[in-house]
């Protein structure tokens, strides 16, 4: 069995690092405006879609004007999703007949999915109709995931080129990344999930008997294609409940392997197109080994966590809230990368996780999402850390740090550090808040440090636009529908701004040639140096709180406890 997983783990690495440089170059020329394959078929539609929403090829935007648009952009998804979940129950595609939601419940998924959170604190197959899946919740995943995009490459323009005033069109931008990457492969992945078995049909749901002679409702829908954008796009909302491990949603071996690389397919493919972006290929590579070791780190410790006997249960490993035909390697190999992606699809219960490993799936949201993160999100977080690094370099060897060839000052610093800490202080003072009042408190399934984990992790899943739970937290109340969802709000666009602004401040730069006293950003020192730098932040901000929730019940379930 040991020798059957790790032929897996290294299939799955192996393919991840493989398909990085083709398709991350072909999203290089998309974003650059250079004719691919596609562009026959889509350029008429780019030019159709540009001309009705004014976006001229030709007219760039200032870092404002490119957030503005950006802002509009997502206010008017969220108003439009807001009131498609109100309204539902007068809408067609409804066959199982489904009231519209509660204000709070709708504002807290409306805000989830132009987020690219995609939290949920409902049941798909029990409260949302086929049209709010289909026109609300699927058209959102593609229009948040391809803002992530366009805000990376804003920022991938202003410290790449020399000296300018713009960063591109955001309309543009957007149009490219939807027509030309996020479309066509979810397309593909929709029809190959459709050949294993993922359901996408529109039929009411079926009343079935069991062999035992008991009645079942089976749910149907259009699942394949939101299942294959959720993928795709880093988003991770399940068209059913339990997500990616209902069978419906994900019946095969290979539709998992295939779901569970498409988590990560964009996001590690971003870091080469990020190096022919700076044109430099060995910045994106340096990039994807700090990912890559982050990523087989974490994951090693988990799947040793996992793997041990439990004490409490009768079990040699821990199979508790996991699907038998995954198994403890392909459980922990999804928790580890959708917490390390913004995506939040689970194919196994995190709440049933053991201490270490549920853990360790926290700190990658904590961490901000970088190991690869979600689609243009994963690296932009990443490229602060890589500001700091610099920065903490330049200090080091008394020299005023450089990044592209561009100095690094004071103003690109502190917009780095807010990218950082509101992020964190979100998690922390939410937690903290949820902790103290009885609206947070009366939805715990557990107490002791397990429900402090349960109430971290929600947080964390917010502010970090993850979506994934400890699912022992009942968060359908007022209380975490409202604090949940404005964590999801300032947690995404607090990253969003300092990122712009960023991207805007390095732009105007001149850039110059590197000296004998330039530290040097493309070798394995580097590398080495990020990695310390995004572990000891984490380290100083979350310890405290780790330690008083699963590094605590870790010990005590050695001594058979539980809560």
């Amino acid at each position: 069995m040991i020798s059957h997983d790790l032929l897996q783990i290294g299939l799955f690495l192996g393919l991840l690092t493989a398909l990085t440089p083709p398709l991350g170059g072909y999203m290089a020329k998309v974003y650059e405006g250079k004719s691919v394959f596609l562009s026959f078929t889509f350029r008429p539609l780019e030019r159709f879609l540009c001309h009705l929403i004014g976006g001229d090829p030709e007219k760039e935007m200032n870092w404002k004007a490119y957030l503005g648009a950006l802002l509009w952009f997502n206010a008017l998804g969220f108003c439009l999703l807001f009131l498609i979940l109100l309204c539902q129950g007068c809408l067609p595609l409804n066959p199982q007949n489904f009231a519209g939601l509660s204000v709070p419940l709708a504002f807290n998924t409306a805000v989830s999915f132009m987020t690219n959170t995609n939290w949920q604190a409902y049941s798909g197959e029990s409260a949302l109709s086929y049209f709010s899946q289909m026109v609300g919740l699927t058209t959102q995943n593609f229009a948040s995931a391809a803002t992530g995009m366009c805000v990376l490459v804003a920022l991938i323009r202003g410290l790449g080129n020399k000296s300018v005033q713009t960063l591109g069109n955001f309309w543009v931008d957007l149009i490219r990344g939807t027509l030309y990457i996020l479309l066509p492969l979810s397309v593909i992945l929709a029809v190959i999930l459709a050949s294993q078995g993922v359901i996408q049909n529109f039929s009411p749901y079926i009343h079935a008997t069991t062999i035992e002679g008991a009645q079942q409702i089976l749910p149907m829908g259009p699942a394949a294609s939101q299942i294959a954008i959720k993928q795709i796009g880093t988003n991770g909302g399940g068209f059913f409940g339990v997500n990616s491990a209902h069978p419906f949603e994900n019946p095969t071996p290979l539709s998992n392997f295939l779901e569970l690389l498409s988590i990560l397919l964009i996001p590690a493919a971003l870091t080469f197109t990020y190096g022919k972006m700076v044109r430099d290929v060995r910045q994106g590579w340096v990039l994807f080994a700090a990912m890559f070791i982050l990523l087989v780190g974490f994951f090693a410790v988990a799947w040793w966590a996992e793997a041990q006997p439990n004490v409490v249960l009768p079990m040699s490993q821990n199979m508790e809230g996991k699907e038998t035909r995954f198994g403890v390697m392909n459980s922990t190999l999804w928790a580890i990368s959708t917490t390390a992606a913004s995506n939040g699809s689970v194919n196994a219960m995190h709440d049933s996780l053991s201490p270490i490993a549920g853990g360790l799936a926290m700190l990658n949201i904590m961490l901000g999402e970088i190991v690869f993160g979600g689609v243009g999100a994963g690296l932009y977080g990443m490229l602060k850390y890589v500001l700091l690094t610099v920065f903490l370099a330049g200090l080091i060897v008394g020299r005023t740090p450089e990044y592209l060839g561009k100095k690094i000052e004071a103003r690109e610093v502190r917009w780095a550090v807010a990218a950082i800490l509101v992020p964190s202080a979100l998690i922390l003072i939410g937690s903290a808040i949820a902790c103290i009042l009885p609206a947070g408190l009366s939805s715990l399934a557990n107490n002791g440090p397990h429900g402090l984990s349960e109430i971290l992790y929600a947080f964390a899943s917010a502010s970090g636009n993850n979506g994934s739970a400890f699912a022992g937290l009942s968060a359908d109340t007022s209380f975490y529908n409202y604090a949940l969802g404005f964590c999801m709000l300032v947690g995404r666009f607090i990253v969003i701004v300092p990122a712009l602004a960023i991207a805007g401040s390095m732009g105007v730069k001149k850039t110059s040639p590197p000296g004998p006293g330039t530290f040097p950003t493309t070798g394995v020192t580097f590398v080495v140096l990020l990695v310390s730098v995004i572990l000891i932040l984490g380290a100083l901000t979350f310890f405290p709180s780790l330690t008083l929730g699963p590094i605590i019940e870790h010990y005590l379930m050695l001594q058979g406890r539980t809560f």
